[in-house]
């Protein structure tokens, strides 16, 4: 016990000595907590459209201020030609194209269907999809108005007006996106450090010569394993509570379940990812080959944990992998406590799978390690 605490010991001297480990380890992971969190959104805040009106009338001005008076449309010009609109758009000038035809205003009046034309950059699939839905609800909203005015409601599409429909949405009311990115962001900082730097800290002393001695004095090895993990372990849970306390003042997250729970959910995964990084470090004999191998394995990992996309649109054999992938096990979680406000009772299977994990990848190195030692 006393050789695992002088290591320890000596792992943070060596931690704090390193100016460049100190701020991969407190500075960077914030600044990227920070700026992810706005930058992976799917929420579209401007979406350029070049509104294309020939008829000119004063209902297909009314559509066009619909367009222009919403939060997420930006008009960029106005034009009578067709031609016109798509040289802009294939210079990529705009996103979106809204064509109304001549006479649509008069086919309203007469109570007759009216036809408008969007034409919408679909070489981003995602982004075209949520343009498309934007515009869809808009023209709708306004064909509702329309028909409104005029006194003829369609059973068949519209709700009568002694029925009022209110939405709610669960757990995230305003649908804002930085709540569901948040706990997912912390989960790939707290993977940097618990595999990406345990795996490099191992194979150091490889490179300085510095294994071969430890092998011959008598640490026993899980004295010296021990004594490699816990630091990181340590400086994981730390950033951890720094970076709920950011996501908190700057984004003003909800934490509706238990911290205590998550908290030692943390701590399992943490191992887990230790374990990887251990096991990365023993089948690497330079940093460099640490670095490529860290780099496909969190890659991996993390494209499939459904940070960006729903691990419901994964294929069947994405799905199957993903039993065995330690980050989205993680994120899905820290999102059901911070958001739903879920108990033990609710991740109790996560938290049985976990701790197999864990020890699993930590059974795995450790065999690795006396292996080649």
């Amino acid at each position: 016990m006393h050789n695992t605490f002088y290591i320890i010991q000596k792992e943070f001297k060596q931690i704090f000595r390193n100016r460049i480990m100190i701020p991969v380890i407190f500075l960077l992971p914030f600044v990227q907590l920070i700026i992810l969190v706005h930058a992976a959104t799917l929420d579209m805040k401007n979406v350029r459209f070049i509104m294309v009106d020939n008829d000119c009338s004063t209902l297909s001005e009314k559509l066009g201020s619909r367009f222009s008076n919403n939060s997420f449309f930006t008009p960029v010009k106005y034009t009578w030609s067709v031609s016109e609109a798509e040289a802009d758009l294939l210079h990529n000038k705009t996103d979106m194209i809204l064509v109304i035809p001549k006479g649509f205003g008069q086919l309203l009046v007469r109570g007759e269907g009216a036809e408008v034309q969007v034409l919408i950059d679909a070489v981003n699939g995602l982004t075209a999809g949520l343009i498309n839905g934007y515009a869809l609800q808009v023209i709708a909203e306004y064909n509702l108005e329309v028909l409104t005015e005029k006194g003829e409601m369609v059973r068949s599409h519209f709700t009568p007006k002694n029925i009022n429909i209110e939405y709610s949405f669960w757990y995230n009311p305003e649908l804002e996106f930085k709540y569901y990115m948040v706990p997912g962001i912390l989960a790939i900082l707290l993977t940097v450090i618990g595999m990406f730097l345990t795996s490099l800290n191992l194979v150091r002393e490889k490179e300085m010569g510095n294994i071969e001695q430890i092998n011959v004095t008598p640490i026993r090895k899980v004295e010296f394993l021990t004594g490699k993990l816990v630091p990181f372990w340590i400086i994981a849970m730390f950033e951890l509570a720094l970076g709920l306390l950011i996501g908190k003042m700057m984004f003003d997250i909800p934490m509706e379940g238990s911290l205590m729970l998550l908290f030692g959910y943390a701590a399992l995964y943490m191992a887990a990812m230790l374990g990887i990084g251990l096991l990365i470090s023993t089948m690497s004999q330079t940093q460099q080959q640490a670095q490529f191998l860290n780099f496909f394995v969190l890659v991996t990992l993390i494209m499939l944990s459904g940070i960006f996309t729903p691990e419901e649109s994964l294929p069947d054999w994405a799905k199957d992998i993903n039993l065995m992938n330690p980050i989205a096990y993680f994120i899905r979680v820290n999102r059901m406590i911070l958001l739903k406000g879920s108990g033990i009772s609710d991740i109790k299977a996560d938290l049985l799978i976990m701790f197999v994990m864990a020890v699993v990848f930590i059974a795995l190195a450790n065999w690795r390690y006396r292996k080649i030692a």
